[in-house]
């Protein structure tokens, strides 16, 4: 009877196993056909669909569902964390990828897709780093060092390039490389290791040199882009420099790339600070001239204003004399009395004494010989002419209208001694 019970016993064992073995098999198949289908509906851009066929075997099942399971084995975590190894890293790196390309989408496109609320929260677990803690939580049981290494380079490159700030990806990383284990970067003695290693000894991730090389990228993000983002230089150079994994060679260009980046930094500090002190002098010189046309402006609104005033001012009578001027041919009468006093003005004080003086001494000639010219009449007109000649010689009217009196009293006077000495002469 006891040997029948412990038969009974090791059969519903074996059948147990063999059903859980069954179901698990089965488990893997589905997660694997999710994935497939999920990859499709992302490469022809059917991001909702994409999203809705990976969510189920990423996220843990519903706390309803398990009470109501009857299944006390049934643990709270996504079914891809019972997944292989090869399976979790694709599943994860597919759906960290899927989160990168709704970033990428914008607010507008993103929001038309999945809706103004839904795709906030997708972009804040890229940008608030959350992302991570999900993946440790759902997908390893939430033991940080369990995670695969390519999962956490494609958590820390995601958070690179959409997180402001890289704090928590370098606390995260730091947490990640202290939990793994430091194997040294000699491969020979890595694989001779390999051989004396006991069965299911803990490998820590760096069992080939493929894990090796992933722990080498892990320390190029955590030294050469994470540190650098936090102004962390001489703890870079620090950690690489003691660092167990890298031989000499590689540290060597380890530090060379981290000291080109520090360079390659202060360069771009320098060249946007000159691009900055350009743009204020352009805005400086772009506020000067648009102060400088202001004032133009200003200045000749002022003087248009001074004109209408001086206009709206000046008589309407006046102001068409200025505008409409006579003819020349037809001076007004203003103008006619205008000249004419300018010309009756004289000459200067000097000028017409000297002419006076002359005058006088001729009207004294003419008196003194009169008589002489009485008997020669040829004299007279040579006289006569000499004195027209100098009268045209000078061109102002107010001298040649007193020669001519001049010489019509001299003629009067001529013609009264002609006279009498005709009656002279008769008597």
């Amino acid at each position: 009877m006891a040997a029948y019970q412990d038969a009974l016993s090791n059969s519903r064992t074996l059948s147990s196993s063999i059903s859980s073995m069954s179901s698990s098999r089965h488990q893997s198949s589905q997660i694997a056909k999710a994935y497939r289908q999920a990859a499709q509906l992302f490469l022809t851009r059917r991001l909702p669909e994409a999203l809705s066929t990976i969510e189920p075997i990423i996220t843990p099942p519903d706390q309803d569902h398990l009470n109501g399971s009857g299944n006390d084995d049934v643990l709270p975590y996504a079914p891809v964390a019972s997944a292989s190894k090869s399976t979790r890293i694709k599943v994860w790196s597919f759906y960290l990828t899927f989160l990168n390309s709704v970033v990428e989408l914008g607010a507008e496109e993103g929001k038309n897709a999945f809706g103004s609320t839904r795709w906030k929260a997708l972009v804040s677990k890229c940008r608030d780093g959350s992302i991570w803690e999900d993946v440790v939580r759902d997908g390893y049981a939430g033991v940080e060092g369990d995670v695969d290494a390519e999962v956490v380079i494609n958590l820390a490159t995601l958070l690179l390039t959409h997180s402001p700030s890289q704090r928590l990806n370098q606390q995260r990383l730091e947490t990640y490389l202290s939990a793994s284990a430091n194997p040294t970067f000699d491969v020979s003695s890595h694989m001779q290791s390999m051989i004396h290693r006991r069965p299911g000894q803990h490998t820590n991730g760096t069992s080939t040199p493929r894990d090796l090389n992933t722990r080498l990228k892990l320390l190029e993000l955590y030294t050469l882009h994470v540190l650098p983002r936090n102004e962390e230089w001489d703890y870079a150079r620090e950690f690489i420099s003691m660092s167990e994994v890298l031989d000499d060679e590689r540290k060597e260009a380890f530090l060379l790339a981290l000291h080109s980046l520090k360079e390659e930094k202060e360069e771009m500090e320098i060249r946007e600070a000159k691009l900055r002190q350009q743009q204020q002098e352009q805005m400086e010189q772009r506020r000067k001239e648009a102060e400088a046309r202001r004032l133009e402006q200003s200045r000749e609104e002022d003087e248009r204003r001074k004109r209408e005033e001086e206009n709206r001012r000046q008589p309407r009578g006046s102001d068409e004399v200025f505008r409409k001027p006579l003819p020349r041919q037809a001076p007004s009468a203003a103008s006619r009395a205008s000249r004419a006093a300018k010309k009756a003005a004289g000459p200067p004080p000097g000028l017409y004494n000297r002419a006076s003086a002359m005058f006088a001494a001729m009207q004294t000639l003419i008196s003194n010989t009169a008589t002489s010219m009485t008997a020669n009449p040829m004299a007279l007109f040579r006289t006569l002419l000499f004195f027209l000649a100098f009268a045209l010689a000078f061109g102002r009217r107010d001298i040649r209208e007193r020669i001519m009196r001049v010489l019509r009293n001299a003629m009067d006077k001529v013609r009264r001694t002609v006279g009498m000495g005709v009656k002279v002469s008769y008597i």
